[in-house]
Order: C-alpha cells, then sequence, then structure tokens
C-alpha cells in the first residue's frame, strides 16, 4: 500500500478507481456502431476486443464474488456492465438476424445473448484453472483468448444460416488452426 494510501482512503477507492478506467474502455469498446448490421467476422473481432480487454482487467474477474462481497458500488457498477453487455450481445445476434445470417426466436435470442456474456465472463477464470502455473505465459495467454473467442461463437453456431455458417467454420479453422 504505502504511498497509494496517500491519494486513496481505503482499499474499496483504489479498486472503484481503476473500475472507472476499466468502465470507461469498456463503454468505447461496448458502443457497437449500429450504422449497419454486424457480420460473422465483425462479431468475432468485436468478441476478440472483448476478451482483451477482460483480460487487461482480470483481477476483476479473478475475485469477483469477494469483490462484489465486500463492495457496494462495485456490485451495482459491474451488475450494470452485466447488463450493458447483454444488451450488446442481443444487438449483434439481431443485426445478424436482419442480416438473414441467424435464425432464432426471441426467447432463444435472449438466451443466445445472456449465454454469450456468461462464457465470455468465466472463460478466462475457467481458462485459468485448467492451467494456473502457466497461465500468464504470453502462448497461453493467446490461447485462452483465441479460445474464449471461439466457445463465445460457437454458441451462435446451431443458429446461423447459409454463409454466416460457412464463414463461421472458416474463421474457426484461421483463428484455431484446426
Amino acid at each position: 500500500p504505502g504511498n497509494l494510501y496517500y491519494h486513496f482512503k481505503n482499499k474499496d477507492d483504489i479498486i472503484n478507481c481503476i473500475f472507472q478506467e476499466f468502465e470507461r474502455e469498456m463503454d468505447q469498446l461496448l458502443a457497437v456502431p449500429t450504422r449497419r448490421s454486424a457480420n460473422v467476422e465483425d462479431a468475432w473481432l468485436f468478441l476478440h476486443l472483448l476478451f482483451e480487454q477482460i483480460w487487461k482487467y482480470r483481477f476483476f474477474y479473478r475475485d469477483l464474488n469477494n469483490l462484489l462481497a465486500n463492495n457496494r458500488t462495485l456490485e451495482i457498477k459491474f451488475k450494470e456492465l452485466l447488463n450493458e453487455k447483454v444488451q450488446v450481445a442481443r444487438r449483434l445476434c439481431e443485426g445478424l438476424q436482419s442480416a438473414g445470417e441467424l435464425s432464432a426466436n426471441p426467447r432463444e435470442l435472449e438466451a443466445l445473448a445472456t449465454n454469450m456474456v456468461v462464457v465470455a465472463t468465466y472463460w478466462l477464470s475457467y481458462s485459468y484453472v485448467l492451467d494456473p502455473r502457466r497461465s500468464n505465459e504470453p502462448a497461453v495467454v493467446g490461447e485462452a483468448l483465441q479460445r474464449g473467442c471461439y466457445q463465445t461463437m460457437a454458441l451462435t453456431a446451431p443458429y446461423l444460416r447459409g454463409d454466416a455458417r460457412a464463414l463461421f467454420e472458416k474463421l474457426a479453422v484461421e483463428y484455431l488452426g484446426n
């Protein structure tokens, strides 16, 4: 702590300050352009950028339950962030749907958006548990980010149609290398 407590009253103030920066960066990322409908490649790129942000601020995600249990401000803000992520995932899916690339009824679309956020939110924690001793090695991090994007996008696969499904398969091979 040392000098940090010269600027901050307590640990929560430090965490809240870091979260404000995270929130600002996430708000920029989550401001998905609506000028045109997204395609599968756009969604994949968006997820990659999202996973990079989650990695950058991974300490929030790795200790989320404890942080939220002890910090009401963070609890409220993180819940808002998750809700915004679901809305963005829904808009991405609706964009694919309006372009004829995805076919889902409203209930399926809502479940798909929610599941995409659940996987994206907890993927890096899952990946960490699989190999905690090497979790910070660049190759392991890169693979975890790529696999997280794939796992999240794979949720859309059963709903993708025609060229969108073919593009998904092509991107999966390019991204994962097999």
